[in-house]
């Protein structure tokens, strides 16, 4: 599997997967269009539709459904985990992991995005997930995702998918483009 070279130190994994996966996740996007609703954010463990923070549109997709192309984006993304364990082995002492109740494929039009620096553990009903996963499904120039407290940002790169802690060490927050739109699924990993 093709890598994106990160610190090691950052605990930050990037493999890239078959862009044609990717073509056919925004295609089913595009296609699902009606059933997608406005981002959501979390202050508080209170969600919220606040455009200053994040602007998207997203569409929810259970970790159970496996019907096509999500069967295999979901083979890829397995590929992507199991390299980023064979860095950091220690991820996986305790258990396995699995995709938690759902994942988000989201879609930010040119100056969408989210803007403010945040992270994906934040509450009570966040807090069993360990891993976060985004996979970039378009190239935007400019655009990627920067982390805070790593001095680090992953281009959006079609295919590029990143894997990280969910705690606040790894803080992040959009790289905005102003005339790019974007796509990319994010979710989370939890001990199984």
């Amino acid at each position: 599997m093709e890598k994106y070279q990160t610190p090691f130190e950052s605990f930050i994994g990037a493999y890239y997967i078959d862009p044609k996966i990717c073509d056919m996740v925004v295609e089913f996007f595009k296609k699902n269009w009606s059933k997608a609703r406005p981002g959501m954010s979390y202050d508080n463990g209170v969600s919220s539709i606040n455009k200053d923070k994040k602007e998207s549109t997203e569409l929810c997709i259970s970790h159970t459904y496996f019907d096509q192309p999500f069967f295999q984006y979901r083979t890829a993304l397995q590929s992507c985990l199991d390299e980023y364990i064979k860095t950091y082995n220690e991820a996986e002492a305790c258990a396995h992991y699995d995709v938690e109740s759902h994942y988000n494929l989201q879609h930010y039009a040119p100056g969408g995005g989210f803007k403010k620096w945040h992270h994906e553990a934040t509450c009570k009903n966040s807090a069993l997930r360990k891993l976060v996963f985004m996979t970039y499904l378009n190239d935007v120039p400019k655009g990627g995702t920067e982390f805070k407290y790593q001095n680090l940002t992953t281009p959006c790169k079609k295919g590029l998918t990143v894997i990280w802690p969910a705690e606040f060490t790894h803080t992040h927050r959009g790289v905005i483009s102003k005339d790019k739109e974007k796509y990319i699924v994010t979710g989370w990993f939890r001990y199984d």
